[in-house]
């Protein structure tokens, strides 16, 4: 018995030794309260084990997490179950720091947490590299709607407007007199016409820039419902005007996801609802389609543009969905710097 013991002690003093080497870590009593900080915490933090120990995690805080974030977590954690995220902390000289982190409830006979085990991996330099990632995807997609705009502005106020001169001379002429051919040349300047009004609206639509997002979705939905026989109903409550990147995005988002339903979701209806809540705005678009198995089928590039342009502006993309159940698109986008 003593010796087995013995390998079971000296067992676990293997298994700390290696967790101190590869990890951060630290043990918190049920109230929050450090117990116990390995080295390598106390070097990437740049506390003393005495500053740590006694102390609450509050002493790294950095401030950039809501307060949500946090008690999201401790809900987790109270109710049993582990807790995995990424933090950002502050150092004591006042460097930020990231971590990957893991938090591990120990719970008593009655299922009640009593002391808390965080393990954690220092990702700082990813993190920098995804922010940076992120800025240059940001400046991409912003420089693509500068292009879009450009290109749209001089199909309609270039060849679309020589081609409504054209067409007024025409429409003279067929005044005067009456011919087949005249006939046809009006025709066919009608048709290029319209075919350039649709490219320049797609490109980027003038109403967006002018009246904002709300009359520019509407006008979208109207079109959108003429040319593929989809009733979509509208629901909008928006108190503000938002800036164009965040407009831009909704649009964007609302526009690839109804270009889905079109293509895949076999309906003849779908929903769009925008919300302000809580200086967030929360955009739905659902449809009781086809839907699919996220678990066979990878995300597709118009799912991939839009999670990309939600991240531009700081938002989230979250999709439900499940074979014959539909599909739910939800974006929420932070807009508590609106003015």
């Amino acid at each position: 018995m003593d010796v087995d013991f013995q390998k079971m002690k000296n067992e676990l003093i293997d298994y700390k030794f290696a967790l101190d080497i590869s990890s951060i870590v630290a043990i918190t009593d049920s109230q929050g309260m450090i117990t116990y900080v390995n080295d390598q915490f106390c070097q990437i933090s740049k506390y003393s084990r005495e500053e740590l120990v006694g102390n609450d995690h509050r002493i790294i805080n950095s401030g950039y997490h809501p307060k949500n974030f946090f008690k999201d977590m401790w809900i987790t954690l109270g109710s049993g179950k582990v807790w995995k995220g990424e933090i950002c902390n502050r150092a004591k000289d006042g460097t930020y720091y990231w971590v990957d982190t893991t938090i591990v409830p120990f719970l008593s006979e009655k299922g009640k947490p009593y002391q808390y085990l965080a393990i954690r991996y220092e990702i700082t330099e990813r993190k920098r590299v995804e922010q940076e990632l992120q800025k240059m995807m940001t400046t991409i997609i912003d420089v693509q709607e500068e292009e879009r705009k450009r290109l749209s502005r001089n199909l309609h106020d270039g060849i679309g407007q020589n081609l409504y001169s054209h067409l007024i001379t025409i429409n003279r002429l067929l005044s005067e007199m009456d011919h087949p051919l005249l006939q046809q040349m009006q025709k066919e300047a009608t048709q290029l016409i319209e075919e350039i009004r649709e490219i320049s609206w797609e490109l980027r639509p003038s109403v967006l820039d002018d009246l904002g997002l709300v009359p520019a979705i509407r006008s979208y939905l109207s079109r959108y419902s003429d040319h593929y026989n989809i009733d979509v109903y509208f629901d909008c409550v928006l108190n503000r005007r938002l800036n164009i990147s965040i407009a831009l995005t909704i649009y964007r988002i609302i526009q690839e996801a109804l270009t889905n339903i079109r293509k895949y979701a076999n309906v003849s209806t779908a929903t769009v609802t925008v919300r302000e809540m809580d200086n967030v705005v929360r955009v739905l678009v659902e449809d009781k389609g086809m839907g699919f198995d996220r678990e066979r089928q990878s995300l597709g590039v118009g799912l991939f543009s839009m999670d990309e342009r939600a991240r531009s502006v700081g938002g989230e993309l979250m999709v439900t969905t499940s074979p014959g159940k539909g599909t739910k698109i939800i974006l929420e986008v932070p807009i508590s710097h609106e003015n």
